[in-house]
């Protein structure tokens, strides 16, 4: 496997959409994503969700984090998400976060603490997928936790909560 830092300029959503199926699919351990909903990012498909899946199938231990600003879209529109979260809610969480970050605007996701993909906002599909970058991905990361820390579970894989 090539180890070297590698950084791609990602130009549309389309190439978002694919540099996030490829970071889903480079997670071996742990898969950090926030959004501000998943409704056109590529959650509701077939190859996304089997992705995801296959990773929380490799491995009881793995962990895989959702946040994002609305939950709706997700049970809504992206019915594979909450079919996931039900099969592997030891291991895979859904949260949203409260109104006072809804100002945050720039989503991202993380894979194993070494690589990462973002976009420079909400409404600008520009982005960067970097593989092999610890130091940026470590940080995305602990930003994600702050923000986990002060949401709350945005999905409940009960029959009420969906």
């Amino acid at each position: 496997m090539n180890n070297e830092l590698q950084h791609t300029p990602l130009s549309g959503i389309t190439d978002y959409i694919n540099a996030l199926d490829t970071l889903c699919g480079l997670a071996q351990h742990s898969l950090f994503i926030f959004e501000k909903n998943f409704g056109e990012t590529g959650f509701n498909s077939a190859a996304r969700h089997d992705i995801l899946r296959h990773f929380l199938l490799a491995n009881p231990a793995n962990r895989l984090h959702l946040l994002t600003h609305d939950t709706r879209t997700a049970t809504q529109y992206c019915p594979r998400l909450p079919l996931l979260l039900r099969q592997f809610s030891h291991n895979m969480h859904i949260y949203q976060t409260p109104n006072h970050l809804h100002h945050l605007s720039e989503p991202f996701a993380v894979a194993d603490e070494s690589h990462y993909v973002r976009r420079f906002h909400f409404d600008d599909p520009h982005g960067l997928f970097a593989r092999n970058d610890p130091e940026h991905a470590r940080a995305f990361k602990s930003q994600f936790e702050e923000m986990w820390a002060a949401s709350h579970s945005g999905i409940t894989v009960t029959t009420l909560g969906l």
